[in-house]
């Protein structure tokens, strides 16, 4: 983001008020806040109750990669995720046509390719985990997924790589040997760091406590998730793999997202990504629109973002079932920037909140922001 007194001294004249429309625009080229989507934000949506998808009875509704690229544009967001498994067959192939043409759909659209995710959940090959599945064979196919999906993160143009180890856990207590899933699991990262790292790519890793395993999966916390990366960096040199925080997992566990990020930089495990949307607290992975919640809680989050340095994409991660998805990531670009002019709006007053939280004056504190959140 580019923060100066310049800009933060207009806030609250140029950026007085609702920002939406052209005066959305303006506010995020201003700061130079980047703003992404998953490309499975543009799709259609289906569960276990809609298992034939929710937009179905749309006549014409095109769930490809082509027309989800269109509709990330149409919301006016500038950078879409990928996961690696839109390029590849049934056999694991990549599919070159493909990434020409996405590669030409993002050109003309103006979207920026920003992250790429490795899917090593969708198919039942992963059903008893990815990279520490019990099957050295399915482990190494995994791995070397993952690294494929590298190959491809370079050649569209992306600045970095995922994993969402969606799979690899467990469901139940005695079920498996926690040490050696922990062991397996570092070894994988270790070999995919080392592919991103040759690539010139960042590498993270994205904690969530369950779902679909649903004892615990393997990073069940951003902390543990730290732990890992610090293992990883120390066996490959350098600072190259970090973490992606997603807000609503934290959410999900209870946890005060903004004090992850500074655990981070404290621990120098690097913020690799964020993905943003809304989940209830100590509740299931909800997934709808950023800014529908707590928006304390959230404006706190993006203070923390402006306060430690975080200069990368913020990128929608939402399943919003039952809304048009163009209108539904159009309206969570427009509530996080809102909340995010929030932040910068106490961000302004910093010293002051500092001055506050350095006698723990909760009252004063209170007083910095009551104004700008209420």
């Amino acid at each position: 983001m580019k923060i100066t007194q310049k800009n933060l001294s207009v806030l609250g004249t140029r950026f007085k008020g609702y920002l939406e429309g052209k005066r959305l625009d303006e506010f995020f080229e201003t700061f130079d806040i980047k703003f992404a989507a998953g490309h499975w934000c543009a799709g259609d949506f289906l569960d276990r109750f809609a298992t034939e998808g929710y937009m179905t009875n749309v006549r014409g509704f095109d769930s490809g990669p082509i027309a989800q690229i269109e509709r990330v544009a149409k919301a006016g967001i500038k950078g879409i995720e990928f996961h690696e498994r839109v390029f590849i067959d049934e056999n694991y192939r990549l599919v070159p046509s493909l990434i020409s043409e996405v590669k030409d759909a993002l050109k003309d659209c103006g979207v920026v390719p920003t992250n790429m995710n490795t899917n090593l959940f969708t198919d039942p090959k992963w059903k008893l985990g990815g990279i520490t599945n019990p099957d050295p064979g399915i482990r190494r196919d995994a791995v070397a997924m993952a690294v494929q999906g590298v190959g491809v993160a370079k050649t569209l143009g992306c600045s970095s790589v995922a994993l969402w180890p969606g799979s690899d856990g467990w469901d139940y207590n005695f079920e498996a040997n926690y040490g050696k899933l922990l062991d397996r699991f570092i070894r994988g990262c270790i070999t995919i760091n080392r592919a991103a790292k040759k690539a010139g790519l960042r590498f993270g890793v994205e904690a969530k406590p369950k779902e679909p395993r649903e004892g615990n999966m393997i990073l069940a916390t951003t902390q543990k998730a730290m732990l890992v990366c610090q293992a990883v960096n120390k066996a490959c040199g350098g600072r190259n793999m970090g973490v992606c925080i997603d807000y609503g997992h934290e959410q999900m566990y209870g946890y005060e997202p903004a004090d992850n990020l500074y655990l981070a930089k404290r621990m120098g495990v690097p913020v690799v990504n964020f993905h943003v949307n809304n989940a209830k607290y100590n509740a299931n992975d909800e997934d709808r629109c950023a800014g529908t919640g707590d928006n304390w809680r959230l404006a706190d989050f993006c203070f923390a973002a402006l306060d430690t340095g975080y200069n990368g994409w913020f990128g929608e991660d939402q399943f919003t079932y039952r809304q048009e998805p163009t209108k539904a990531m159009a309206l969570s670009r427009e509530f996080f920037g809102n909340i995010m002019k929030k932040a910068l709006l106490i961000y302004r007053d910093r010293d002051r909140l500092n001055r506050a939280q350095q006698k723990g004056d909760a009252s004063a504190a209170l007083d910095v922001v009551k104004k700008i959140l209420i």
